[in-house]
């Protein structure tokens, strides 16, 4: 017996608003509202395998509008992933699978964590790309391994919010054909009809950028939204579904109001629903025949059985391809990549080179992009700025693969869709602008630390040291302030050889992501000092000890202020003090050193002195309340580096004096 797709469809919309009731919070309105846009794409176009959430050449499905997060459990759940009944009931509740928002790495099939609008939406343009570079890296003729499309729903709130223009925009202009995006077009929110505030040609706007658009569609009809997609898989560009829909479809009292978006139906409205609906089952029962017409473990085991075979004959024709596929989707570095890692430093301590620490770090980046096909850089139209481009490279265009992409000015832009590159897996992305724009990528930044993707930030112009641009450009509370985000390692390197080890540790990193703070101006090499890699390593180190006694007190520095606490400690050594040098390039990486490496470095009882070009409130972790921190608690000056830096105080005269207040 055939079951109807509105059968199907209401079973998403019956779990929905019962787990909502159950966890007495949520988001019933929009499940209720996208369930038959889901019904269509998931059961009839999604190539995807329950039993295999991670399998390679699967669609991505990405729910930008994560506050109806019941929907895509839902999915999940009658689909046939690990996400059962009970799953289902502990919605919103402590350590469940089904948190609040939907969350990677949580739940057996989330591809990202959405619930900040719009971000859903650029994870998915990053997918796209991604998909394009593997598709042109690894297809070769009568062999094709990577073919698949990125899907995603979205809502008025991530319309509405800037970064859909961002990521929209740069994906009509790169033609990203593999990207179909199903717009919830209900016109509610939160505070009520969006007309009042969002009056948009939403079909217009997406023209503008370069996307196919199919509009309007009655979201309800979901043979409609079927022939919708299978058009849209034809396109030569992105496309754009608009489909009309009732918020809370099927609530006699409340469809079409604010009153489904956000809060639970009620009992009594429930059982009203049901009764509209036909739906005679209870509280989270699916109907065996519904539950069977559901499950798609069988077409999904078939589908990825299809391409294994597929793949067995790439491999015969061509191995090498095919075991770098492997390693790249798996996400391990190359077999050379620890002899890389020797001749980057082995260059660095032979060059000695004083050199701005931006010009460092695209050293670094040529010295290591031959072994890292799966890098894909990027920059925020800064690029002979940040300096993130390298010998070799390949420009990632509308017509083309590449491994670099000009995101144009988009920071918060770039910033997801290198989350959604990262998500899709087989690549590593890192790009780059000047630091005080970090700013405008906050959200991104957060979500790709929540994540703990192996995303790489260049940020360059570190400091006060950018000079005459004044204090709109000068960054003064952005590196504290990325250091206060959880899984967030941050980088500030002093010299080249640091700068390089920053690089090689971001690239090595596979639990979270790493920002790398580099410098405009120039910055002398530390010649004088013993140092190994496995101390830089470790994000704080003794630098130099006095040479004439024991040191008496420390000085901690990062980046630009090392040099100058050296020669604060040879000022303070002709005068009969000693004192220990500590660069600290990473903080949070000295953070997660063990005591031992901790008290070496900074021995109890030994008065310090902190010394950075930013705010001053975190060192006093490291200097206690009696110490000193040398920092700048205001914004900054329109002048010359040189000159700043005198007029802030960071000269040897005062980092002295400093050391002999705290010894005093």
């Amino acid at each position: 017996m055939t079951v109807a797709t509105r059968d199907l469809a209401n079973a998403l919309r019956v779990l929905a608003m019962d787990a909502v009731q159950k966890a007495n919070s949520g988001h019933p309105g929009m499940p209720m509202g996208m369930a038959d846009m889901a019904e269509a794409l998931w059961n009839r176009h999604l190539r995807h395998n329950p039993a295999n959430p991670h399998w390679a050449d699967r669609d991505r499905f990405v729910l930008s509008n994560g506050h109806g997060s019941m929907l895509i459990y839902g999915l999940l759940h009658l689909t046939g992933y690990d996400l059962s009944i009970d799953d289902l009931k502990a919605f919103r509740q402590m350590h469940s699978k089904t948190p609040g928002h939907p969350e990677y790495a949580i739940t057996p099939g989330v591809e990202t964590t959405t619930g900040p609008l719009g971000q859903g939406l650029a994870n998915a343009v990053g997918m796209a790309v991604a998909e394009r570079i593997l598709a042109a890296d690894f297809n070769r003729p009568g062999h094709t391994v990577v073919d698949h499309h990125t899907y995603v729903f979205l809502g008025d709130g991530c319309l509405m919010e800037g970064i859909s223009h961002e990521a929209c925009s740069l994906a009509g202009t790169l033609q990203l054909s593999r990207l179909i995006a199903l717009y919830d077009d209900n016109g509610i929110s939160i505070d009520g009809n969006v007309q009042g505030w969002f009056a948009d040609n939403t079909p217009e706007r997406f023209r503008a950028y370069g996307w196919n658009v199919i509009a309007p569609i009655d979201g309800h009809d979901a043979e409609a939204v079927s022939a919708a997609i299978a058009q849209a898989k034809l396109a030569d560009k992105p496309t754009l579904i608009c489909c009309r829909t009732t918020i809370g479809k099927g609530s006699p009292a409340k469809a079409g109001s604010a009153d489904s978006h956000g809060s639970p139906l009620g009992d009594k409205e429930i059982a009203a629903t049901r009764e509209a609906l036909g739906w005679t089952a209870g509280p989270f029962e699916i109907p065996a025949d519904i539950a069977a017409a559901w499950n798609a473990r069988a077409r999904g085991a078939a589908v990825e059985s299809e391409w294994n075979t597929r793949f067995a004959a790439y491999q015969q024709a061509h191995p090498e391809l095919a075991s770098e596929f492997t390693r790249r989707l798996s996400g391990d570095l190359p077999a050379n990549w620890q002899a890389t890692v020797q001749a980057l430093e082995d260059q660095v301590r032979t060059k000695g080179e004083t050199i701005a620490t931006r010009k460092a770090s695209q050293n670094a980046i040529a010295a290591l992009a031959p072994a890292l096909p799966e890098f894909v850089g990027g920059s925020a139209d800064l690029t002979g700025s940040n300096l993130t481009n390298w010998p070799g490279m390949h420009t990632f265009t509308a017509t083309t693969g590449g491994n670099y992409v000009n995101y144009g000015v988009r920071e918060f832009g770039m910033s997801a869709m290198m989350n959604g590159m990262a998500l899709h897996g087989g690549v590593l992305p890192f790009a780059g602008t000047f630091l005080t724009f970090s700013d405008y990528a906050r959200n991104a930044l957060r979500m790709t630390a929540l994540m703990k993707l192996g995303v790489i930030f260049v940020y360059t112009h570190d400091s006060i040291g950018l000079g005459e641009d004044g204090p709109t450009h000068q960054p003064v509370e952005h590196v504290a302030s990325l250091r206060l985000m959880p899984n967030m390692d941050v980088w500030r390197p002093a010299d080249t050889l640091e700068s390089a080890l920053s690089w090689v540790c971001a690239v090595e990193r596979n639990d979270g992501p790493s920002s790398l703070v580099f410098s405009r101006q120039n910055l002398p090499y530390l010649a004088d000092s013993a140092r190994t890699a496995a101390d830089i390593r470790k994000g704080g180190y003794i630098l130099r000890e006095p040479a004439g006694g024991t040191a008496v007190a420390v000085i901690i520095a990062t980046g630009s202020e090392v040099a100058l606490a050296m020669q604060a400690q040879d000022a303070l050594a002709a005068d009969g003090v000693h004192v220990r040098v500590v660069s600290m390039p990473s903080t949070t990486v000295f953070d997660r050193q063990d005591a031992a490496w901790q008290a070496q470095v900074l021995p109890r009882g030994l008065p310090r002195v902190a010394v950075e070009a930013g705010v001053t409130g975190l060192w006093h972790k490291y200097v206690g309340l009696e110490g000193r921190v040398i920092g700048i608690d205001t914004y900054g000056e329109s002048a010359p580096a040189a000159t700043l830096f005198k007029h802030f105080g960071f000269t040897v005269e005062r980092v002295a004096e400093a050391v002999r207040a705290v010894l005093s």
